[in-house]
């Protein structure tokens, strides 16, 4: 290679590589330029934890809970240990919970959860273990479908009745549990009369059964015992019909399925 074309390529290197560094460095001190006006920008990040936690308190009394999540959560990234960054943290759960919606109620169950991990000798945890039990209850899908969350709802509001026997939230859970009690009831019933349809008069049984063991306070226990009766019936079960529908004559005189019991069994001729 001739030697004035090595410099001419040795030049052309060089430059190119003073434009991709100029270029560099244009990218750095922009990234740099950006970052620094996004922090001054946003007038939430001036902000102390006390004046975030102020403006946050401020907006949930308007009713604007979602920007008040914005404020309240930078109040306790500010000082998580400070008894501001706790009151922000416990607030910005409660505002999540008040904006509504299941996204909404399974960030704020996040947030009491964390707040309960990280002060679990907090004067507010029973307040904390009632609020984590409503989130949950929040979130329950109708009996006849999958019944996860009703069963982690129920035992979030026994949790609280087991550990704060004297909160002030004890009467509302133990109405909450009655009820939830009975909404699971129903989901069994539901099952045992989807297995009645497809003739499969065993294990709809065996489901009113396990409903009439598990749930004695389910307040329709007659219409179990009459489905109960007549899937005996069909599975040619007549003597277990017969003391079935007895029970529920002695027990529910005044039942409407009383009056249902059929007088002829056909499928025990």
């Amino acid at each position: 290679m001739k030697k004035s074309t090595a410099c001419r390529i040795i030049s052309s290197s060089g430059a190119l590589t003073a434009v991709l560094l100029v270029v560099l460095t244009l990218v750095v001190v922009s990234c740099k330029s950006s970052g620094s006006s996004g922090v001054e920008n946003d007038p939430i990040l001036q902000l102390s934890a006390d004046e975030s936690l102020e403006q946050g308190k401020e907006l949930m009394e308007a009713g604007k809970y979602r920007p008040a999540v914005d404020y309240l959560a930078h109040a306790f990234e500010v000082a998580p240990n400070s008894a501001s960054g706790r009151e922000a943290l416990l607030l910005s759960a409660d505002a999540l919970f008040l904006d509504g919606g299941v996204a909404s109620f399974i960030k704020a169950q996040a947030k009491y959860t964390d707040f309960q991990n990280r002060f679990p000798t907090s004067d507010r945890s029973d307040y904390v273990q009632f609020q984590i039990a409503n989130c949950l209850e929040k979130q329950i899908r109708k009996p006849d479908r999958d019944q996860t969350p009703t069963i982690d709802a129920l035992n979030a509001y026994e949790e609280l009745v087991r550990l704060y026997p004297t909160s002030e939230y004890v009467d509302e859970g133990q109405l909450r549990i009655v009820a939830l009690r009975q909404d699971m009831a129903e989901h069994e019933f539901i099952v045992g009369r989807y297995n009645m349809t497809r003739k499969l008069w065993p294990a709809a049984v065996r489901r009113f059964d396990g409903l009439l063991e598990r749930y004695p306070d389910y307040l329709e226990t007659d219409k179990v015992l009459y489905f109960k009766g007549s899937a005996q019936l069909r599975w040619k079960k007549c003597e277990e019909a017969d003391q079935t529908f007895a029970q529920l004559r002695s027990e529910y005189p005044e039942s409407k399925y009383v009056n249902q019991v059929p007088s002829k069994r056909k499928d025990c001729e």
